[in-house]
Formats: structure tokens, C-alpha cells, sequence
């Protein structure tokens, strides 16, 4: 029996060793030997490459808003390793991820006996979360974010009654496939005979798989019923007027910024409607309005200082890329904007870097203290821009980029979200220096 947190924490991340095993039957065992609990409560599955926690939060402040008791379970963290698992945005207390850790680990070590082998990291927290809410701290609905993929994901164990898919790019390639049609099949692989599916996806190539998979599941499926009809940004976020098949939104506020976070929240919205017509959550317009509005993303595109104007965003694949060049061209247009990046080595890195090196006046790089991260160097040697930096030191790289600034510049620090976790501290810290 782990005695601290701290103790709990690291066995959880010593899973890490066993990497990445794709497959349901170690869930299902670890699920079985726990009663059941992922059938104890509803859920929304929620798979795709990018957005997914983005319209997790929008629905899960609106949920709350509305007296629902909503859990949600999704990665990676940003501040502490609880956010994983959390109940109406609160990540859970070190004391109950202690209790869940003991209650997991003698079923591991059991299970590790076995031929189907030892739990890999995601599937023990995986199964950590549908035991809390599910068994220990019943939730009235549970948002589920996939980790990886969708078919053989650990969470593809639940039986949802939503699936959603946010949007299908490159990534992760090296697991799902090197076609927008093989990640599809990947992602479509959440859908379940008889449950209704949502999408924001548009690539027909991506679609077309998602309506074979939806149409040999009997599962309803919503992808262009939902539009946007009027959409301006503002100062603080966008503005846009919706409708469902059900009801029409105008006016509808969010104060995270960029097309992409509007296609989101329009998902949620869609969402949130038809589970209240079907008459699952009653989440009324006012809920709707007020919840889009107070949703914040830590990473996501947000700014932790003012003077200076420094910008963290977690776009770590190339579609992420796109998406917040489109943002800082329509919000800091005639801006001078001074770019850090780092990524993982594993990941397409080089387009993104092209793209942020598009809206840069000065592009910087450096690496973090994680395993798969990148050397700055090489990341560097990727860069065409005439005016680059590298430092192996990401404090020294971010001062670095400061120095090359002046007042009124803009300060954006992106790349893999890991390095957003390590990095944000800091950036705070200047902001509360100045």
C-alpha cells in the first residue's frame, strides 16, 4: 500500500516503462474485476485530433452550470497530474488519487501474471477514472476525452450515449496511419451500434469513413446540421450565431479566440442541445450562454501577461499550427511577433515550423525535460527564417526571445503541450514581475 501521494504518483508513471500497448482486453479484465464501473455512469466519448478538450471544457461549464454533478477525464495536465481526473473543473484531491492508486495496484500486479500482461500507464489512470466516478464518487454524467486514436483505446470501453469527433489530421501517424482515411477509421472506431454520433470534421475524405462506420453501427449521425451562421471576432474572444436542428443561438460569447475554438464550441452547443431534447440533461439556454462565456483552457491560446504580451499555445501538430497562425493574424495583425517553439522528436515538426515562421519577425527554439522531446538544434536546422535563435535552455530561450523584442511586441510560446506544462510557471512568473 502506497502511504503518500507522492509514492502513488510515481508507480502511476513507472507504468510508463511499458509503453504504449494498444488493445481492450487489459481494460476489460481490470473493468470486470471492479464491478463494471464505466456501465454505472453516462458518458460522452469525445475522439479527434485536435479540440477535444477545448469542447470538453465548453460542455462541462455549461453542465455545471446547470447543477450537473461532471466529471471528466482528460490528458494531458498542465499544472498538477490530478487534472486528469476531475469533478465540475476541480481536479480531485491528492488523497483520493492515493485511495484509487491503492485500490488499482493490487489488480496490476495481478493482472501483470497474466498473458495479457502488465497495465501501461494511461490504462491504469484510465481505469482510475472510470472506478471514481463510476463506484466512489458517482458523477451525473462523465465527458471522456480518447487518449490516442479511438478503436483501441483504453477508454473505447464505455458505452456512451454520445460519441463526438472533433476534427481529423496528421498525427500520431506512426500509430494510426499515414492517410487522413486510415486516422478516420482509427477515430470512427468510438462509434457504437445505436449511439448517435457528432462531428466538426469537414475533410470528405474523413467523413466518408465516418459515415460508413456510422451507417454499419445504425448510429445517427449529425456533421452538417449545425452551422455557424455569423461569426466576428471581439476583443476578448468571438461572437457567433448557430443553429440546430432544433433550436437557433445568436449571440452566443466565447473568450477563447480563433475560428477553430468557434467550431468547438459550436459542437458543444450541439452537444448540450441534443442531450436536453432527448431528454438526458436539461442544460437551458442561459446555461448555454454562460458557461460558453467563463470557459478558459489553460495552453490554449492564452495570454499570462499583459506587459509584456506573452502567449502560450499548445499547437503541436500541424493543423494546431494553422489554427493559431490564423488566430495571431487576425488578432495582432501589423503586430511584431517574436515565436518560441519545441516539440517532440516524433512528431512532424517541420511544418509547423514553417507555418509559425510565416507570422514570426523572429523565430526561437529550444528543448525540455521530457524523453521525447527534440533537440533545439534541430529544430533550429529545420528553420528558413532569416532571423533564429536556439538555446538548449528554455529559460535562457525565453529570455533570449525577450531581449529581441521591444515594447508592445507580441510573445508567443507554442509546441507540444508538455513543454506548455514545464514553461507556463515561468511565463506566469514574468507576468507578476512586471
Amino acid at each position: 500500500m502506497f502511504q503518500t501521494y507522492e509514492e502513488a504518483v510515481g508507480w502511476i508513471h513507472s507504468r510508463l516503462r511499458f509503453g504504449i500497448k494498444p488493445g481492450l482486453k487489459r481494460m476489460e479484465w481490470l473493468m470486470n474485476r471492479l464491478g463494471n464501473p464505466h456501465k454505472k455512469v453516462k458518458t460522452v466519448h469525445v475522439a479527434g485530433t485536435n479540440g477535444k478538450g477545448s469542447t470538453i471544457a465548453y460542455m462541462r461549464n455549461v453542465l455545471t452550470e446547470a447543477g450537473y454533478k461532471t466529471g471528466t477525464f482528460t490528458s494531458p495536465f498542465l499544472e498538477t497530474f490530478n487534472e486528469r481526473i476531475s469533478m465540475n473543473g476541480i481536479p480531485i484531491p491528492d488523497a483520493e488519487m492515493l485511495f484509487l492508486a491503492n485500490t488499482i495496484k493490487p489488480l496490476s500486479d495481478e493482472l501483470e501474471q497474466t498473458e495479457l500482461g502488465g497495465p501501461t500507464e494511461f490504462e491504469i489512470i484510465t481505469a482510475m477514472a472510470f472506478y471514481y466516478f463510476g463506484n466512489h464518487e458517482k458523477t451525473d454524467v462523465l465527458l471522456l476525452e480518447t487518449g490516442l486514436g479511438g478503436t483501441l483505446d483504453s477508454t473505447n470501453i464505455s458505452e456512451p450515449v454520445l460519441t463526438m469527433i472533433t476534427s481529423i489530421g496528421y498525427d500520431h501517424m506512426h500509430i494510426l496511419g499515414n492517410t487522413i482515411e486510415e486516422i478516420a477509421g482509427e477515430k470512427a472506431g468510438i462509434i457504437k451500434h445505436g449511439v448517435p454520433m457528432l462531428t466538426a470534421v469537414t475533410d470528405e475524405r474523413a467523413l466518408n469513413v465516418i459515415k460508413r462506420r456510422a451507417a454499419e453501427k445504425n448510429a445517427d449521425l449529425f456533421h452538417d446540421s449545425f452551422p455557424v451562421l455569423k461569426h466576428e471576432p471581439l476583443r476578448g474572444g468571438e461572437r457567433f450565431d448557430m443553429k440546430t436542428p432544433y433550436h437557433s443561438f445568436e449571440g452566443l460569447e466565447i473568450s477563447m479566440r480563433g475560428e477553430h475554438q468557434v467550431q468547438n464550441a459550436a459542437l458543444a452547443v450541439m452537444a448540450l442541445d441534443y442531450l436536453r431534447v432527448h431528454g438526458l440533461f436539461a442544460a437551458g439556454d442561459e446555461h448555454i450562454r454562460k458557461g460558453l462565456h467563463q470557459t478558459n483552457w489553460s495552453g490554449r491560446f492564452e495570454q499570462v501577461s499583459e506587459y509584456p504580451a506573452i502567449i502560450l499555445d499548445g499547437a503541436h501538430n500541424k493543423e494546431g499550427a494553422e489554427s493559431l497562425a490564423a488566430v495571431m493574424r487576425r488578432h495582432y495583425a501589423g503586430k511584431r511577433i517574436h515565436v518560441l517553439f519545441s516539440a517532440l522528436k516524433d512528431k512532424e515538426y517541420s511544418p509547423m515550423i514553417s507555418i509559425l515562421a510565416g507570422i514570426a519577425d523572429s523565430m526561437h527554439f529550444t528543448t525540455f525535460d521530457f524523453p521525447r522531446a527534440a533537440c533545439a538544434s534541430e529544430l533550429y536546422e529545420a528553420c528558413t527564417h532569416p532571423v533564429k535563435s536556439f538555446h538548449e535552455d528554455w529559460k535562457g530561450a525565453i529570455d533570449e526571445m525577450m531581449a529581441a523584442g521591444e515594447s508592445g511586441d507580441i510573445y508567443l510560446v507554442t509546441g507540444s503541450l508538455y513543454f506548455i506544462s514545464e514553461v507556463r510557471p515561468y511565463c506566469r512568473k514574468i507576468s507578476h514581475e512586471n
